[in-house]
């Protein structure tokens, strides 16, 4: 199974920094709201250091007020500066996230469909879900206090140097343990976190197969082998989580040395510049101050680091699917016949499901595809309504749609889900859909799909019926739309298809061969060749395939 790409960094910034243009003056009050705040900050240890000069002086009691109500109101400045900057932030990344999420979306849903499978639904699905998720969250609670947080760190060693600028070298003895630490931890995070994104999708993908054939799964009594996987998946994820918590406790000991490190070089310095009268006892505790103060923003920055980094893999992730080129549409041409010549297919390495395919039909005329399981029905259905393009050969194809006999009712009123074919059709268009397809059990203003109305497979496959009706392309693909319907179900799906198949190109992978009785030419498929083909009565008269088929067919319903 080969997974969509991930995105290096370099493509990532490019997708950022595109989604910034727009909002820039946005971008740049919420850095500069930021940077007042820490400015504020600053001043704190500074007016704290000028109290301590004052009691040193034996001045007055009187004399300490000013400086203790300007730390008052440097304080209450921080504070709403503060929430002031992390708001602005979080409206700048939230659209951010809102397009970026949209782009995504809107890329997946062009993407090849063989590409999809062959990455496995559960990565796609991951990545617009999981990693979205974990992108939101870092959005609000992580980024904003990680920008303010490094804001600070940085304008505390421009304080430093306002008092000395031999204080900031001393502070700066820190910076090697923190590369050192910051070295190590990029080295490890990086693809740890990768690793956790990447396997929380075959996660995703071990739980998606085992509930897809849940049904299959309990009548071959499958459960010792199907459950076991999911479990396998499941552990390999709690281990790629352990692995990064296990990274991030390290580095928080690296962090701790550094912090020890850097208190011990600025407390020495101030001592000495003290006693060589270079600066007062206020200035030194004013350093000491401001550099303990840092204590707080590495623990965030420290709080915050995973999840940022948690978030830039699932960026990465989220990008890469907008790195995929974008395949250029088919050109149908504008009649209402099918060509295909010399189709081969295969899935990636596997071996050729088609072979040599000939297929041409003619405007009007409905061909209905059979054959035993795996003989290639599906693949050449899907090749024709250029959901897979073939390994080789020419698809010579006009407008098409596609029915399967995997449905999917959209969440909401009806008459929206109906809308997705024909945006514009107005109720009374919808409903003689409706009624063409023998729906009248629906109606419009009915919710229906997740937290509605729970439709039967027959109903949710009128539904795709009458979404063809709406959207009336010259040529239909059936591929087994009764399949999933009971014996009376089916009957009624039967006739809706008759319905809506009416004056289209057609063609009918056949469950039920009384489906392929009823077309104009019957196509019989064994290993990806086409080995019979002609009339219902021709192919029961020439005792093949087909005759065989048809006779085990009525064999089993008399």
């Amino acid at each position: 199974m080969k997974s969509l790409p991930t995105a290096t960094g370099r493509e990532c910034w490019t997708v950022v920094r595109a989604l910034l243009r727009p909002r820039r003056k946005q971008a740049a009050l919420a850095v500069l709201v930021l940077v007042a705040a820490a400015a504020l900050g600053l001043a704190g240890p500074l007016l704290l250091g000028e109290i301590v000069d004052r009691i040193d002086d034996d001045r007055a009691a009187s004399s300490i007020t000013a400086p203790a109500l300007g730390l008052l109101a440097a304080a209450l400045g921080e504070a709403v500066l503060f929430a002031l900057g992390l708001i602005l932030i979080s409206k700048l990344g939230q659209p951010i996230l809102a397009t970026l999420r949209e782009r995504v979306v809107a890329r997946a849903l062009k993407l090849p469909a063989e590409q999809v499978e062959r990455g496995g639904r559960g990565d796609l699905l991951s990545r617009l879900g999981d990693d979205i998720a974990v992108l939101s969250e870092a959005v609000v609670e992580a980024i904003p206090p990680l920008a303010a947080a490094s804001l600070t760190l940085a304008l505390t060693f421009v304080g430093l140097a306002t008092i000395d600028p031999r204080l900031t070298l001393a502070a700066l003895l820190v910076v090697p343990v923190q590369l050192w630490a910051l070295r190590w931890y990029a080295k490890k995070a990086g693809p740890a976190y990768a690793a956790e994104r990447r396997i929380s999708g075959e996660r995703a993908q071990a739980i998606l197969d085992v509930v897809g054939g849940a049904k299959t799964i309990r009548a071959l009594g499958l459960q010792p082998t199907a459950l076991p996987r999911v479990e396998a998946r499941s552990l390999s994820s709690v281990a790629a989580v352990v692995r990064t918590i296990r990274i991030s406790t390290h580095f928080s000991s690296r962090l701790n040395l550094a912090e020890f490190v850097g208190t011990a070089s600025t407390l020495v310095m101030g001592y000495f510049l003290v006693k060589s009268d270079s600066i007062t006892v206020g200035a030194a505790t004013a350093a000491a101050l401001l550099f303990i103060r840092t204590f707080d923003q590495f623990n965030i920055v420290l709080g915050t680091i995973d999840e940022a980094n948690r978030a830039l893999a699932a960026l990465a992730r989220l990008v890469g699917v907008l790195q995929v080129p974008e395949p250029p549409p088919p050109v149908p041409h504008p009649g209402a016949h099918v060509s295909l010549d010399k189709i081969r297919h295969a899935y990636d390495d596997g071996p050729v499901v088609l072979h040599d395919v000939d297929l041409h039909i003619e405007a009007g005329e409905r061909v209905a595809i059979v054959g035993v399981s795996g003989s290639g029905k599906t693949t050449l259905a899907k090749v024709v309504a250029r959901f897979h393009t073939p390994t080789s050969g020419t698809v010579d194809v006009g407008h098409v749609a596609l029915v399967t006999q995997e449905v999917h009712v959209f969440a909401g009123p009806l008459a929206d889900d109906l809308r997705l074919a024909a945006p514009n059709a107005t109720d009374a268009q919808l409903q003689a859909a409706l009624d063409a397809v023998d729906a009248d059990w629906a109606k419009l203003d009915a919710v229906v799909g997740h937290g509605g109305v729970e439709l039967t497979p027959a109903q949710a496959q009128q539904i795709a019926l009458a979404r063809l009706h709406l959207a009336d392309p010259k040529i239909a693909v059936l591929d087994e739309a009764t399949a999933e319907a009971g014996s009376a179900g089916a009957r009624v799906l039967e006739r809706a298809a008759d319905t809506v198949l009416q004056g289209r190109t057609a063609l009918v992978v056949a469950h039920r061969l009384t489906q392929a009785a009823r077309a104009d030419r019957i196509i019989v498929l064994d290993a990806g060749r086409v080995v019979e083909q002609g009339t219902h009565d021709q192919l029961v008269a020439a005792e093949g395939a087909y005759a065989a088929l048809w006779h085990t067919w009525s064999q089993d319903r008399a």
